[in-house]
């Protein structure tokens, strides 16, 4: 595009229009703008010959008051920026800024004032402004107020602005530009025309006849007449054509007789060729037939030998695909299984990955009671049962779990009509057509069943199900003792640990069933907040646990009725990080021990030991930090008594957003005044008097 001799001419002519046009314009407003200069130059001359001569009319004439008031109206004219009077030392006499009198101006002009030309003119270009300067002579008529022998009474200064004249200036210049860019635009518009009609579509056409010659066209003539120039052109295209017509006719006539001659020539060579080849290719036939006969015999018989090869190689492959696909699953299962140390989850992942290995509709785990010689429903996946989990299912005769428990060993029933003896309708409220059940054994003792249900695709369960199912069973057997022996681990770690809690509890009167009711305090506002299950579990043993750090708190602290010393209280607010360091080796308790660790601390940032910011608390910590404040508020301690419930739930509405956060105290009172707290209360007070003391009190100890 930009290689175009079209857009080549234009670009030149437009170049070649903007300089001389751009020039003119220029010269132009230079012209005007001197010619403007000189008038303005002239007026400004006029103006202050004009205020001169009026200032020393009044000087003149003794009316001094007539000088302030000509200074005064002239201040407000818009072209006058200034009007001053000075000596010849260029101390300031009178000015039309009385905040000028007296003082001395920067530069006098005196000496360059002649008696000759008593008023000169300077432009400051800095200041956009003309400077004036004019000598006023002593006359006859200022002798009786001043000394004859002074030549000179004064410099009057008068400083005219231009601002007017540069905006009237800059209009022109402004004006200037757009007739110069409207006159460029107009001339390339022209040329543009010019060049479109009388050169671009002419050569248009040209090319356009000649790609028609290309493609074998050649009565495809063109007429132009736009110009003598481009008719005298398309006329000797025109001629060029019919000529180049002529040799191409002349051309293919003769390459058609050679052609026809060369084939001719050809076909008589490859015929003779082809004959001997032939004979040769006869007797390599004959001899190929007989070798081809000896070998289809030899096929035939390795064809029967590779058939039943193939055969033997299909079922291998098919037991070896079915053992691969057994053992990946049970890997994953017992990487899935032997994960986890929680009984709940376990059981849950337990029935879901056996559902998805066994492609079953419906699946469902039984925990055995001996004692009771019942089951409990604890898994039940794909069926929305009527009965929830935990429902208790007896051992009937029409059970399948009771058969497997009784007999202690797996139930494959691959078509439920042909054991009429167990229902089709289980006592869960499902249709059973083919499922499989196994037990689950912990130290050759069945804990319980694991069931799977109808397949998706409607087939039937096979040995080979029954078999996986139970190689799953015994790993969860497996899994569920490793668990059991984690919880009951856990279990120990916390009931020693609540042992401490209750001995330090049991050491003070005043706290005696603190961290119970803060337990059931916490934990009720969490159920509010609907928080997981695992989130529960931390606020339970943090609430549990969270003064456990009061081990390491010497007791006369905890017992001192007196206001604390600043060492005292800091010991004291240090029970938070001992109770963390007491936690510190036991791994399952971590998220506790961060809750413990922040009990204590404040919504807005100003709360011990480490003054953690609001967004980094956990919720679990400000669950805590209120029910240990209500309960703290509503119990006799050593340093003051008791609050009441309305006033204890008062104080926490007072210090919402600042100590607490202010969402869950709202929650919290709610849950009070709904009466779900109605039966826990604290021990009775001891002198049975509220003195009233708030939230401000109850982290002192």
């Amino acid at each position: 595009m930009m290689n175009s001799l079209k857009i080549k001419l234009l670009g030149l002519i437009t170049l070649i229009v903007v300089f001389i046009v751009s020039i003119s314009a220029y010269v132009t407003f230079e012209l005007q703008k001197q010619m403007i200069n000189q008038i303005a130059r002239r007026d400004t001359m006029v103006l202050a010959g004009t205020i001169q001569n009026g200032i020393t009319n009044a000087m003149l004439s003794g009316h001094k008051e007539l000088v302030n008031d000509i200074l005064a109206r002239l201040r407000f004219h818009e072209s006058i920026e200034a009007i001053r009077i000075y000596d010849e030392t260029g101390r300031i006499l009178n000015s039309s800024d009385s905040g000028e009198i007296g003082k001395v101006v920067s530069k006098p002009y005196l000496k360059e004032i002649s008696n000759d030309d008593p008023l000169s003119m300077q432009r400051s270009a800095s200041e956009q402004a003309f400077h004036t300067h004019s000598i006023v002579h002593n006359a006859p008529a200022c002798h009786k107020c001043h000394d004859p022998a002074q030549k000179v009474l004064g410099i009057l200064e008068i400083d005219l602005s231009l601002h007017h004249l540069d905006s009237f200036i800059g209009k022109i210049k402004n004006n200037t530009a757009i007739a110069t860019l409207l006159i460029i635009v107009l001339i390339v518009i022209t040329i543009t025309l010019f060049l479109i009609f009388y050169v671009d579509k002419p050569i248009r056409q040209l090319i356009s006849s000649m790609r028609k010659v290309e493609n074998g066209e050649f009565d495809s003539g063109v007429i132009i007449s736009s110009s003598n120039e481009m008719k005298l052109l398309s006329g000797s295209f025109n001629l060029m054509i019919n000529k180049v017509k002529q040799l191409m006719s002349s051309m293919v006539l003769h390459e058609r007789e050679l052609a026809v001659a060369q084939e001719k020539l050809a076909h008589h060579h490859e015929t003779y060729l082809m004959n001997r080849k032939l004979e040769d290719q006869l007797k390599e036939i004959e001899n190929l037939n007989i070798s081809l006969e000896e070998r289809i015999e030899e096929i035939e018989e390795a064809n029967y030998k590779i058939a039943d090869l193939a055969g033997e190689l299909e079922d291998k492959n098919t037991n070896l695909e079915r053992a691969v696909t057994r053992l990946s699953t049970l890997n994953k299962v017992g990487l899935a299984v032997n994960g986890t140390m929680e009984l709940d989850w376990l059981f849950h992942l337990l029935v879901k990955t056996s559902m998805e290995t066994m492609n079953a509709q419906i699946g469902y785990l039984l925990i055995y009671d001996h004692e009771r010689q019942i089951f409990n429903v604890t898994t039940l996946l794909g069926h929305e049962s009527t009965a929830p989990l935990g429902t208790i299912l007896p051992m009937t005769p029409a059970s399948v779990s009771a058969w497997v428990v009784k007999n202690r060993q797996p139930l494959l029933i691959s078509d439920i009509d042909e054991t009429p003896q167990f229902d089709r309708f289980s006592a869960l409220g499902y249709e059973r057509k083919t499922l499989i059940c196994v037990p689950l054994t912990l130290k050759e003792e069945i804990i319980g069943t694991i069931t799977v249900v109808n397949k998706h695709d409607n087939s039937i369960y096979t040995s080979e199900d029954l078999e996986l199912l139970s190689t799953i069973a015994t790993q969860a057997g497996i899994a569920i003792h490793n668990a059991k022996l984690c919880e009951d681990q856990q279990k120990n770690y916390l009931n020693t640990i609540q042992a401490l809690v209750t001995a330090i509890e049991a050491s003070d009167s005043y706290t005696r069933g603190h961290s119970e009711r803060v337990t059931r305090y916490s934990l009720e506002l969490a159920k509010k907040l609907d928080l997981s299950p695992e989130r529960l579990k931390v606020v339970e043993r943090a609430a549990v646990l969270h003064d456990i750090g009061k081990i390491g708190v010497d007791l006369a602290l905890l017992h001192k009725e007196d206001e604390l010393t600043s060492a005292e209280r800091y010991d004291m607010e240090q029970h938070p990080l001992i109770g963390m360091k007491i936690l510190e080796p036991i791994d399952f308790l971590q998220s506790v021990r961060i809750c413990i660790g922040q009990h204590h601390e404040r919504f807005d940032g100003q709360g011990y030991p480490s003054q953690v910011q609001a967004a980094e608390l956990l919720v679990e910590s400000r669950i805590l930090a209120i029910a240990d404040a209500f309960d703290a508020m509503t119990t006799d301690r050593p340093y003051r008594k008791r609050l009441s419930e309305d006033k204890a739930l008062q104080e926490l509405l007072n210090n919402a957003g600042s100590q607490f956060d202010p969402e869950l105290v709202l929650h919290f009172v709610e849950l009070v005044k709904s009466g779900a707290f109605a039966g826990l209360k604290p021990p009775p007070s001891i002198t049975g008097v509220s003195d009233g003391t708030g939230a401000a009190a109850f982290h002192s100890h």
